[in-house]
């Protein structure tokens, strides 16, 4: 899981900078790989200076936080 309000932004794996960010940040040490071994389909960057690789499309991840903030401006 992923604190929606340590979200930067989310974007697609596919451009060669995105590509050299995260090897960038996997020789660094600042890479969380959380796609279990699937294809790479949302790159997360977080306020920490992390990215956090996820198998879900940037769509789904992008409307799941945007759902959660729906749900706690409820509460």
């Amino acid at each position: 899981m992923v604190s929606s309000s340590r979200l930067v932004a989310i974007v697609s794996p596919e451009s060669a900078p995105i590509k050299r960010i995260i090897q960038d940040a996997r020789d660094s040490g600042r890479l969380i790989d959380a796609t279990y071994g699937r294809r790479t389909r949302a790159v997360i960057f977080m306020d920490s200076n992390h990215i956090v690789l996820s198998a879900v499309q940037p769509e789904t991840v992008a409307a799941r936080f945007e759902n959660e903030e729906a749900d706690i401006d409820e509460e």
